[in-house]
């Protein structure tokens, strides 16, 4: 059920995130066969087909990705051709910053640093004690990522992954199980949605529907849900 009153027009870009940033911001990181596009490896493994994919464009995207290719669909609902292997499906939902939220005067960016290639090694590192999801070694290309160093070790961090026009995704929002308690992710995701409402765009987010706490942080920052999504990935035929 959806929480948040917007108008269509406003948020309708928000239907196929994917598709509309590998055809805009992320265009200098996309691959693409026909009507069909791709991230470039080791920036992600999102793939974009259109809303009514023909057999022609699911050949394209198995020539694109090799058999035996993962074709993470986000929450795009298009069903692939039979003998595409399922490879995971995951109930979630896409959250949207309300209008008003997150005035860049209340923002606290205390201790919070910006990150880039030379902090990948530390990213990854944290990304594979808390698992937030898919981060790769280029991930850090798609938008600007923030994190809380203790005694230099990484310890939080978050960033902007998906670039549809006019919103930015805040993704990669994870904390090290020792450093967990004290507000930092909280701090993290304010922190990153002032920044892209400063500069005039929304901020919007997805999360696993069974992450309880996530949701309703998420909610208590200013986020209201838009709808629900399912995350699914299919490997490609040999």
């Amino acid at each position: 059920m959806t929480e948040l009153m917007d108008t269509a027009d406003a948020t309708a870009v928000l239907d196929d995130p994917v598709g509309a940033s590998l055809r805009g911001r992320h265009a200098h990181l996309a691959r693409g066969r026909g009507r069909v596009a791709a991230y470039v490896p080791e920036v992600a493994t999102f793939v974009a087909v259109p809303p009514d994919p023909r057999p022609g464009d699911w050949a394209d995207l198995a020539g694109l990705l090799g058999g035996g290719g993962l074709a993470d669909l986000f929450s795009c609902p298009a069903t692939p051709p039979a003998g595409w292997a399922p490879e995971f499906a995951v109930p979630g939902v896409q959250m949207v910053a309300a209008p008003g939220s997150f005035d860049r005067s209340a923002a606290d960016a205390d201790g919070i640093a910006e990150l880039g290639p030379a902090d990948v090694p530390d990213m990854l590192e944290l990304v594979g004690r808390t698992r937030p999801g898919p981060f790769w070694p280029r991930t850090v290309e798609l938008g600007g990522y923030l994190g809380v160093r203790d005694r230099g070790r990484l310890v939080a961090m978050c960033g902007e992954r998906l670039r549809p026009p006019g919103w930015a995704e805040i993704s990669a929002v994870c904390t090290a199980p020792e450093a967990r308690g004290r507000g930092l992710a909280a701090r993290l995701v304010s922190e990153a949605a002032s920044r892209v409402v400063a500069r005039g765009e929304r901020p919007f987010l997805h999360v696993a529907g069974d992450n309880t706490g996530a949701v309703t942080l998420y909610r208590r920052l200013g986020f209201r849900t838009r709808r629900e999504v399912t995350f699914r990935g299919f490997r490609v035929s040999a």
